[in-house]
């Protein structure tokens, strides 16, 4: 402390006497003090010199006293840290909140680090959704001028999101757009769920999800105004509110394409102009057709030229005029691509999804679209892609920076399914393998019926080229008496090879060595299968051809997939057959997309080359179709004792669909749906004798048909369907099953 006199005076001090330090140089205190022996002072610049003592941080307590010609500074110093305990904590580790914590164990203690340390540790626990944390740091005194520093910690809950609503919607609803968001409202099972859980960094993230969600539905104009986060006067949910300007939304108008480069001709890019008037305006589209034009430019040897988009607006009639315009470029050279930060990944894991190489010119949108390529890896929890200057005026350094993440998972999970019962499973899965890009899954699965073990490598970059190269294995045995009453085991390997034809088509090509056995066969079964028992070796090439829009922006509220897979065996084994299949699905939305319907056409044809086709080889609906077990359609038995399902050589199965709300609240996550499935299989080889369409086997073409349903429950356990289905259209013998629920959930 400083006493302060009565009334101002002046002081010269010959001598300056510093005590009660034991770690800090009295000539450091002499010089926070600045006042020099012999300096007259004022009782003002006095009470400054106390002032710069005590603001050091350095000491705890400061007494100035001045005794005649000599002035007394009398000081304390701040105690060490023993040790730093961290009570109350339940929900983090001491590990967890250390790694935050300035403070150390042997160094001085001080109040504002600790107070520091205090807020570092509620912001940590503000990240996991604990914004109600308090956090206290407290000292209990040691001997030797010692501390333990103590932080002593009240968690709280979890701070969810109790409502999640929007301002300035009326082309969209709230069900819809809530759908968009990655936070979600807390629901019925709002203890497991992790996404309703409030964090700030979320909010940005769902705001450019948003502006996504309409620019690719062409609202040009749309902006996210405000969003607001209130918390509960409880401090035990939030409420937020995005307040929004949806704009209207654009088509495209005319399209054109001009060339401003001298002696280039605009009709090998005519060719590859996608963009036709009358879609809906998307930047995806430009973009996309942007890559196309400007892949035939490098195709022409014109390294520099860009393509340059430009609009004219229309408010009045909602359109967008677009010319691209084939323009040069700046000769900017692409000096050197510097990677930092995959502490784990290898440099070329990333620089492989760059289109251009040190010493090409540059492009801004290809680092655009690489920085996304990069992010879509699911590699790295941050990426920031940038250009600067490189070592010259037409030279630039991109600089990558990375912060991994974690790419590998242990689960075990838990499945329930009304034919199968009760399932468990335990899976190892690394999306990054050694740091190479590479995917390895190991599975094991086993249920009441079936146990089931699964192999999986993927090196998605094979010879450094955009080749999908695989490695699986299979190993799997049933033991069921539902629809037959036999055992079987299989052994599969198969190699495999993808690659891309267009922007939405792949081509994957395989081989598969297969080694099955039919076993057990009851005294009862029918003499069908006890012809096909045996083991059976099978050596096959397939490939399977996809195309598939799906999920692209191109356009979002529309899209269909095409898939045939085709299998050729011979090539080795005892077995020699092709065996063919194909899936056509069409999927829209409507109804300002909260509607989806959905339409599928399915097919599949075995025909051998030699001899008789096998159960394990022929199909059966499985879960093609709804209304029926999954044996329970098609050729069957009926003089064997439990009337074997004897699966057919082909099979064709139609399924509509409709998806929507059923006008519970969002957060609940429940849906409805209704569906008709129309299809059937047909078709032996053997019938053990009987003619086709008589007794014991018929194995004509009979159609099926059910109606029904659907509950769909997004839960946090996984997602539930409750089907309620009635066949409309069966044989006698059919197996019907009214009602199926599946459950899959991970941990």
């Amino acid at each position: 402390m400083f006493p302060v006199p009565a009334e101002a005076q002046q002081y010269q001090f010959s001598a300056i006497n510093i005590s009660g330090n034991e770690r800090v140089e009295s000539a450091t205190i002499a010089s926070y003090a600045g006042i020099a022996p012999g300096q007259t002072v004022s009782m003002g610049e006095l009470n400054a010199a106390f002032q710069r003592v005590q603001n050091s941080g350095l000491f705890e307590e400061v007494n100035f006293e001045p005794a005649g010609r000599t002035l007394n500074i009398q000081v304390r110093e701040w105690p060490t840290i023993n040790v730093i305990n961290f009570e109350g904590n339940r929900r983090l580790n001491d590990e967890q909140l250390a790694s935050v914590v300035q403070s150390q164990p042997r160094r001085v203690y001080s109040p504002s680090v600790a107070e520091a340390d205090a807020a570092a540790i509620t912001d940590l626990y503000a990240q996991s959704g604990r914004v109600a944390a308090e956090v206290t740091p407290r000292i209990i005194r040691r001997s030797n001028n010692r501390v333990d520093l103590v932080f002593a910690m009240r968690e709280g809950n979890v701070v969810e999101v109790e409502r999640l609503s929007f301002v300035g919607n009326r082309t969209y609803s709230d069900f819809r757009l809530r759908q968009v968001l990655e936070t979600k409202q807390a629901g019925l099972l709002r203890t497991f769920v992790q996404r309703d859980t409030f964090l700030e960094e979320r909010i940005e993230l769902d705001k450019q999800l948003l502006n996504d969600f309409y620019q690719a539905r062409g609202f040009i104009d749309f902006e996210v105004l405000n969003v607001t986060s209130e918390l509960a006067q409880e401090r035990d949910a939030f409420f937020i509110t995005f307040t929004i300007r949806e704009g209207q939304s654009y088509r495209v108008g005319s399209v054109d394409l001009v060339s401003e480069i001298e002696g280039v001709d605009t009709a090998d890019f005519e060719r590859e102009l996608r963009l036709r008037p009358g879609v809906t305006f998307s930047p995806t589209i430009i973009e996309t057709n942007i890559a196309r034009l400007e892949r035939v430019a490098n195709q022409k040897g014109l390294r520099f030229a860009r393509i340059e988009p430009r609009f004219e607006r229309n408010d009045r009639e909602q359109i967008l005029d677009v010319t691209f315009a084939i323009v040069e470029g700046e000769r900017i050279f692409v000096e050197r691509i510097d990677i930092q930060g995959n502490t784990t990944t290898l440099d070329r894991v990333v620089r492989r999804q760059f289109r251009i190489v040190e010493g090409d010119p540059l492009n801004p949108r290809e680092i655009r679209e690489a920085a996304e390529r990069i992010r879509a890896l699911g590699y790295f929890s941050d990426v920031n892609v940038e250009g600067r200057q490189g070592s010259a005026e037409d030279q630039v350094v991109v600089d990558v920076d990375l912060e991994e993440t974690t790419t590998g998972s242990l689960g075990f999970g838990v499945s329930y399914a009304i034919n199968e019962g009760i399932g468990f499973s335990i899976n190892f899965s690394e999306r990054n393998f050694l740091g190479r890009g590479q995917q390895l899954d190991l599975m094991l699965n086993t249920s009441r019926d079936e146990r089931q073990f699964n192999f999986n490598f993927v090196e998605p970059a094979f010879l450094d080229r955009d080749l999908r190269a695989g490695l699986s294995f299979v190993y799997r045995t049933t033991d069921t008496e539902l629809d037959r009453d036999f055992n079987t085991k299989t052994i599969a390997i198969s190699p495999s090879l993808g690659f891309p034809l267009t922007e939405f088509s792949r081509l994957n090509l395989r081989y598969t060595f297969t080694r099955d056995e039919i076993r057990d066969v009851d005294g009862g079964t029918s003499q069908i299968i006890k012809d096909e028992a045996g083991k059976a070796t099978t050596s096959a090439f397939g490939y399977t051809y996809t195309y598939d829009t799906r999920g692209s922006d191109l356009n979002p509220t529309f899209g269909y997939l095409v898939r045939f897979d085709q299998e050729l065996a011979g090539f080795g084994g005892d077995r020699r057959f092709v065996k063919t299949t194909a899936l056509g699905s069409v999927e829209r939305r409507i109804m300002n997309e909260d509607v989806t319907l959905r339409a599928e056409l399915e097919g599949g044809a075995l025909h051998m080359l030699s001899g008789d086709s096998r159960v394990t080889e022929r199909f059966f609906m499985g879960d093609r179709m709804r209304g029926f077990r999954p044996t329970g359609i098609g050729p069957r038995d009926r003089e064997a004792d439990n009337r074997d399902a004897l699966g057919g050589n082909m099979f064709a199965v139609a399924r509509f669909e409709a998806d929507f709300p059923i006008g519970l609240p969002e957060e609940y996550g429940i849906s409805g749906g209704l569906f008709f499935d129309v299809g059937t299989v047909w078709g032996l080889d053997n019938r053990n004798g009987g003619p086709t369409g008589t007794d014991p086997v018929d194995d004509s073409l009979h159609w099926r048909a059910a109606v029904g349903f659907s509950i769909f429950w997004d839960t946090p356990i996984g997602p539930l369907r409750f089907n309620f289905s009635n066949p409309v259209r069966k044989l006698e013998y059919d197996r019907k099953q009214n009602f199926d629920l599946t459950i899959s959930t991970r941990f």
